[in-house]
């Protein structure tokens, strides 16, 4: 029986020959991510039944990242649980501030993500890590506890969803406007419990990074995992991570004729530029469309586990270098990790992003969650290239997100409402 890559994945990790949609499994665990958040009530339940040691602590990554550096009493205290767990368990992959940063950017830069593996993390973008070939997804808190206790967790397998996006890449498209296209197509639940599962030459032809911005948005189409096979391109960039370098890896591919219960088909070169109108991921629409309505903004955000690694960093760049956002507009830009924000240092972006009237911070999830650090006032309008645009999400319930690739956010914030990017990209 024909498989694809997810349920082959599912299948020898739960020691079955093969699997279908739909069958319940217990499948082994090859990587556990952990954060500040929901990681502190997992601790807390593993002692509440007397469970003292995890099951192995070279499979266990920790990252604090959603409220740092600490915003108050209350995260400064989740915190501090995390530090003195990770102490407890010997746990060495432990990345504290000053070396941290956004879990979904930081696992893949140190290595830590192989093809053909499971991996779970208690984030719901968890389903970032499936751009490298290995099946991850997002979990709660009590499958956290469960997962640290035994190395094992139950799934039931997903349909999959094959997606396929071919054609060149217009000039001022990006990753993100390719996303933000399939759900507005499909919708937040046109995916609901699916492994959403990328090919075609225009994903061939991206960088790593801009595949985990594929699959990291995959959850918003209610997706239980987005993946993408293993190539060369990947095999070069795990060739040069700190973790990755030297190790071997079993690269699983779909078999061809391996059934989906549906199949997308994306013609890229026919896009332009999205934004992602309120409330909702599934709002996109053309740039073309959009600017016609003068849409004025008050912020601008380039940051979040989705589009703030160092490409995402460059093309913003590229579009302020010499310019100046608007007063009205103000402008953060938070790289993912702190090698990514030391790689823009040693670029000179961030001379570029200071000239152009920007905030930099360190590595946080803040501002992307409504916690801190971008928090929107009531009627407030942002731009971001985040991945949720929920009521509230950002800030206070009135306030408005839009969603957009990191390059219509610094065009916008230039403008000090929804701009197109292309004018102000070189032409290739």
């Amino acid at each position: 029986m024909s498989q694809t890559i997810t349920e082959k994945i599912l299948a020898r990790h739960s020691g079955h020959d093969r699997v279908r949609a739909n069958d319940l499994v217990n499948a082994q665990i090859d990587l556990i991510m952990c954060h500040d958040v929901t990681t502190p009530p997992a601790i807390s339940m593993l002692k509440s039944i007397g469970v003292h040691r995890v099951f192995d602590p070279t499979r266990i990554v920790v990252t604090p990242d959603h409220f740092v550096p600490n915003k108050d009493i209350q995260s400064a205290l989740l915190a501090k649980i995390l530090r003195a767990w990770v102490e407890e368990q010997g746990i060495e992959h432990y990345y504290e501030i000053g070396r941290h940063g956004i879990c979904h950017a930081l696992l893949p830069e140190m290595g830590h993500i192989l093809p053909g593996t499971t991996v779970i993390g208690a984030d719901s973008h968890s389903t970032t890590y499936g751009a490298f070939g290995c099946f991850s997804t997002g979990i709660g808190s009590t499958d956290l506890a469960a997962a640290l206790a035994t190395g094992e967790l139950w799934f039931k397998v997903p349909a999959s969803m094959k997606i396929i996006a071919d054609g060149l890449i217009p000039h001022g498209v990006f990753a993100k406007d390719i996303i933000l296209e399939v759900i507005r197509q499909i919708g937040v639940d046109g995916a609901r419990y699916m492994a959403m599962e990328w090919c075609g030459s225009t994903i061939d032809s991206l960088s790593m990074e801009s595949r985990m911005t594929l699959t990291n948005m995959a959850v918003e189409a209610g997706a239980k995992s987005g993946i993408i096979a293993a190539d060369e391109t990947t095999r070069r960039y795990l060739a040069e991570k700190p973790h990755s370098k030297n190790r071997a890896f079993d690269a699983v591919q779909s078999d061809a004729d391996a059934h989906y219960d549906q199949v997308v088909h994306i013609q890229v070169d026919q896009l332009e530029p999205m934004v992602a109108l309120p409330h909702l991921p599934s709002n996109g629409v053309g740039i073309s469309r959009v600017v016609k309505d003068s849409v004025v903004l008050d912020q601008a955000y380039i940051g979040s586990c989705t589009n703030a690694r160092i490409e995402d960093l460059r093309v913003a760049a590229q579009v302020l270098k010499g310019r100046h956002v608007a007063r009205s507009c103000r402008t953060m830009v938070v790289p993912a990790t702190t090698s990514i924000y030391n790689q823009a240092l040693r670029e000179g972006l961030f001379e570029i992003f200071t000239d152009a009237g920007c905030a930099i911070s360190t590595p946080t999830c803040g501002a992307c969650l409504g916690g801190y650090m971008g928090v929107l006032a009531e009627g407030e309008r942002c731009i971001s290239t985040t991945n949720r645009n929920f009521v509230g999400r950002m800030g206070h319930p009135k306030s408005e997100v839009f969603l957009a690739s990191p390059a219509t956010v610094a065009a916008s914030a230039i403008e000090g409402k929804i701009a197109d990017p292309r004018k102000y990209l070189e032409t290739p």
